[in-house]
């Protein structure tokens, strides 16, 4: 294809769109990187029946560099995360935690954006020390930015201090730290501290909370501030998890998958483990990766499909019944294709004029056993090895023609 046909400009036909009001079946435009409100002249058409378009997925918590490095295997449950920290001083010794720690900076939060996009999370909140790989203009997804951030208040060697950071954090900016993430009166003790410091405010986002008790639960609702939820890392170190009704009616909680140390493989694994174990049906975890995500990272342009917003899709088959259902629990190779800034990243092979159309040279590969096709800006060989199940293959990329993109204008 010349560069002079390569466009952005598509239109989606006979797919069903998940909104923040409902289902829609009109024709989904994507302009350059945004939704659009009306197709562009020269848009390009594509007919995706029996399929559904959500937003991309928002992970709220991750730490990108740490998804490679093999985890703690004993001593859990413990009572707190600096307890979990301590017990893990001896395994960085461990020849394979050594090894993996060699692998460079940079490559390593390649790999965790990429695991990531895999999994259709487009967006991610990185809560450590930004580095300039993350300002790469291909990096995997998009990052959470212009935000304040600490570690957490028993740990204050690492990351910036705690009323410092705060006081440095615009209001209508969000500032991170890990919270109450454990079980002993420590744990439980912290959001009175965090309070009395005057780093309780509505734009303060909590990560874990295990600890909190119902007040404090009334006292977080009651100032604005929210909650991330990242219950395979609290089940795997701690034994338990937060209750997250309250939060979630009140519109204060989020979900994260903490990274692979001691969390979920990705933000589809975290809904799986969710929606079989806890009191929130589909849609409301839906929710918590999109529209609350959004609000409460104040990412105005993010976890939606509305005119403006950005084109991040995940496209999956519809399999009937509830909408959410056919992409909450299922598998990260069942992803049809995950779009970003209105450009396909990783699809299926009949995905591929899109790729063409939109001049994004692909690269087939293999996640989990099934063909893909990958932007080949993403297919740094390095951050493959890193990532198990995902492999460069050798083979065709013609498309099968089960999503046909028809030549005329819209």
């Amino acid at each position: 294809m010349h560069r002079s046909q390569v466009t952005t400009d598509v239109e989606l036909h006979g797919a069903a769109a998940i909104t923040a009001t409902g289902v829609s079946r009109a024709p989904l435009p994507v302009r350059a990187a945004r939704i659009g409100d009306a197709p562009a002249a020269r848009a390009r058409r594509f007919e995706l029946r029996d399929h559904l378009v959500f937003p991309g997925l928002i992970n709220a918590h991750d730490h990108l560099h740490l998804n490679a490095v093999p985890p703690l295997r004993a001593g859990a449950p413990f009572p707190d995360s600096y307890a979990w920290i301590e017990a893990f001083q001896a395994h960085f010794e461990r020849p394979e935690v050594a090894a993996a720690l060699r692998v460079p900076k940079a490559t390593r939060l390649r790999h965790g954006g990429l695991k990531n996009l895999l999994a259709g999370a487009t967006c991610v909140a990185h809560h450590d020390p930004w580095h300039p790989a993350l300002d790469d203009a291909d990096f995997p997804v998009a990052l959470l930015r212009d935000f304040g951030w600490s570690y957490a208040l028993g740990w204050p060697q690492y990351g910036p201090p705690v009323r410092e950071s705060f006081a440095a954090t615009p209001p209508d900016r969000p500032w991170l730290i890990h919270l109450a993430e454990g079980t002993d009166e420590a744990a439980q003790a912290e959001l009175a501290q965090l309070d009395r410091l005057g780093c309780l405010q509505p734009n303060s986002v909590l990560i874990h909370g295990v600890g909190m008790r119902e007040a404090d639960v009334g006292r977080v609702i009651a100032v604005g501030a929210a909650v991330v939820w990242c219950p395979r890392s609290n089940l795997t170190l701690l034994g338990r998890t937060l209750d997250p009704r309250r939060l979630h009616a009140a519109g204060r909680l989020a979900l994260g998958t903490d990274s692979r140390l001691s969390g979920a493989r990705d933000l589809l694994d975290e809904l799986r483990g969710v929606v079989d174990r806890h009191p929130l049906d589909p849609r409301q975890l839906l929710g918590l990766v999109t529209t609350a995500a959004a609000r409460i990272l104040r990412l105005p342009s993010r976890g939606r499909l509305a005119p403006g917003a950005r084109a991040d899709l995940v496209i999956v088959e519809d399999r009937g019944g509830d909408e959410a259902r056919s992409l909450v629990g299922i598998d990260r190779s069942r992803i049809r294709a995950v779009v970003r800034d209105g450009m396909p990243r990783i699809a299926d092979p009949d995905f591929a004029e899109w790729f063409e159309l939109a001049g994004v040279e692909a690269v087939p590969v293999l996640l989990d056993g099934r063909p893909k096709l990958l932007d080949k800006a993403l297919a740094d060989p390095a951050a493959i090895a890193l990532e198990p199940g995902l492999e460069r293959a050798e083979g065709s990329t013609k498309p099968a023609h089960e999503v046909a993109l028809r030549g005329e204008c819209c």
